[in-house]
Order: C-alpha cells, then sequence, then structure tokens
C-alpha cells in the first residue's frame, strides 16, 4: 500500500482488537488508544499522519523494550524516534509485524494496568 490512506487504515484496523479494554483518547491533538482512567501520556498507542507518513507512537516500547525481541530488521528500522514507528508504505509483511508487535506490548501494559496475567 502507497496511499496513506490505507496506511492509516491499516493501523487502525490492526489497533482495533485493542478497543474493547481500552479508551479512545488525544496526545497532543493526536488519536489514541489508552488504559481507561490513565493518564494522557500512558497511552498504549497514538497514531498521527503527516504528508508522507502515518507514525505509530507507542510509548510502552521505551519501558518494555523486550516486545521489539522477534522484529526484523526492517521493521526495526521503522523505529524513527524513541516511541515513534514510521510507515510511509505498509505492505503484508509489514503490517503482520506491526501486529504481532503490537500483541506483545499489549501484554506488558495490560499486566501493568489490570493487575493480572496477560492475555
Amino acid at each position: 500500500m502507497a496511499d496513506l490512506d490505507a496506511v492509516e487504515a491499516e493501523i487502525w484496523r490492526l489497533l482495533d482488537r485493542y478497543r474493547d479494554e481500552l479508551e479512545e483518547a488525544t496526545i497532543y491533538g493526536m488519536p489514541s488508544l489508552r488504559w481507561p482512567g490513565s493518564g494522557a501520556h500512558d497511552y498504549f498507542a497514538a497514531v498521527q499522519r503527516s504528508a508522507r507518513k502515518v507514525s505509530v507512537y507507542a510509548i510502552g516500547v521505551d519501558t518494555w523494550p523486550e516486545t521489539l525481541d522477534g522484529s526484523s530488521a526492517a521493521f526495526r528500522k521503522r523505529r524513527t524516534g524513541k516511541a515513534t514507528f514510521s510507515f510511509p508504505t505498509m505492505d503484508e509483511d509489514t503490517a503482520a509485524e506491526l501486529e504481532a508487535f503490537l500483541a506483545r506490548l499489549y501484554r506488558p501494559y495490560r499486566e501493568h494496568h489490570a493487575g493480572r496475567s496477560a492475555l
């Protein structure tokens, strides 16, 4: 996918599975998903679109860097900031890697907030 509308739609599709437990919020004007009642800076993922890419902000990767274990070098190169992953395009392999990364990240995020075992 080279179309940014499609890239953004795919990212939100991947995040949809977390909506049952998370609430919609914003951080610096970006739509985000966070644990209900948590602070603005304690979001699971935020999404921002620019003219050339769609970025996923996943601040938890700073707390749980091991969630990147198993990610390919190509996926790790998408990390363009401390907690930012940028996607100017999205093919099936990249979507699958993002989906796996989000699943690995959600486990400790959920445990931290729910105080119980991960899904």
